[in-house]
């Protein structure tokens, strides 16, 4: 490369440069603003998430880019970046407490992860939290005393029998609620052992989520829902989106969403080891999906075994769910094992004809997160 494209060269990036300068100093102003409707909402008590806001938002900065012969997709990627950011400092300046007449919250079992993730939330709202773990059952009297809402948020395994065995003298007026990722069963403890109201909460994220903002909250009614609106609402001001649903309905689903998908990736991830296969060599050659596929599978032993044993063996059910898809895993493989490709095209073609437009809308919705994979890949 001669002097003169040299000097053109840093000439030029000296101008880049100077631009992406100029970018940082309207993210920080933006992000100080965002600071600004956060404080608004708060004293106002509005959810963090507005969908109809942030579509037509998104709607107009994708005309105006594409006016501007600029990427629409390229702008909208750029701008829910910037909104996730802005979800996490909205958190940080607290939330407008929807009940300021209720007793204390008492989380039981709140030492865990997601105990203590609703407990940050219930703090940031303005509650006084007290925490129930193992250790302080001989306090229970104690603690128990004047609470206005106790949450049941222990392994699956252990909670029906806790419910009916350590909550049956619970302050009258008291909500009882649970966050456990199954509902019929705790439900139902729920109402045998307190006469108050009861309402079955399935928190749809981990607790590792920087911001409740988008997350999905199913709700289980059991009694006096009237009661308990005010934390339906503390719950949507928080950002998450609430669905509700009957128990079976929920249990039902949670057999395909959960027990199943978790159960594959548990076997997808033994049989990697099994294979004694080469997880570096793998990612060299991986595409962007395989490398996705790959991370959520290796997200799921990054967490405790104890979690997803919990949840896999939950529901009786699941084993029928997770016996037909080995069935249909089996089928699918005696096509290849014949070598008739022809059954495999027309049986590819008859589900993608059930998906339906699904189809078409996941595809576009994974393009964004294999862009994301692809530039988080290593040379």
């Amino acid at each position: 490369m001669n002097e003169k494209t040299t000097a053109e060269l840093e000439n030029l990036r000296g101008l880049i440069d100077g631009v992406d300068q100029q970018l940082i100093h309207l993210l920080r102003k933006r992000l100080d603003l965002v600071a600004q409707v956060g404080a608004v909402k708060h004293g106002a008590g509005l959810p963090i998430y507005a969908p109809q806001r942030e579509a037509s938002m998104l709607a107009k900065r994708r005309g105006e880019a594409q006016k501007m012969d600029v990427s629409p997709q390229l702008i909208e990627d750029i701008l829910r970046r910037l909104m996730r950011e802005s979800y996490l400092n909205e958190k940080d300046v607290g939330f407008k407490q929807v009940n300021p007449d209720l007793g204390h919250v008492v989380l039981v079992g709140g030492e865990g992860k997601l105990g203590g993730l609703f407990s940050q939330m219930l703090v940031l709202s303005g509650y006084q939290v007290q925490v129930l773990d193992k250790d302080d059952w001989c306090r229970a009297t104690e603690i128990f005393d004047g609470a206005g809402l106790v949450i049941v948020t222990v392994p699956i395994a252990i909670t029906c029998d806790l419910i009916k065995e350590k909550l049956t003298e619970l302050p009258q007026d008291c909500i009882l609620a649970d966050l456990t990722s199954i509902k019929g069963e705790p439900v139902n403890a729920m109402l045998e052992a307190h006469k108050g109201p009861v309402v079955g909460l399935h928190p749809m994220f981990g607790p590792d989520v920087g911001s409740l903002a988008k997350q999905v909250v199913v709700v289980c009614h059991g009694r006096k829902s009237q009661d308990y609106q005010w934390l339906l609402e503390q719950i949507q001001i928080w950002g998450a989106r609430i669905v509700e649903a009957e128990p079976e309905r929920h249990d039902k689903a949670m057999q395909l969403v959960q027990a199943m998908r978790h159960f594959s990736s548990f076997v997808y991830g033994l049989n990697l080891y099994k294979e004694e296969a080469d997880i570096e060599s793998l990612l060299q050659f991986s595409s962007p999906i395989y490398r996705l596929e790959l991370a959520m599978v290796g997200r799921l032993f990054a967490q405790s075994p104890e979690l997803y044993a919990d949840i896999i063996f939950a529901q009786k059910e699941s084993l029928n769910a997770i016996r037909d898809y080995l069935d249909n895993y089996s089928q699918a493989l005696s096509l290849l094992q014949s070598g008739d490709r022809e059954a495999f095209v027309s049986q590819f073609e008859e589900v993608a004809q059930w998906f339906g437009d699904f189809a078409p809308q996941f595809q576009r919705e994974s393009r964004a997160m294999l862009q994301s994979v692809n530039d988080m890949k290593t040379d």
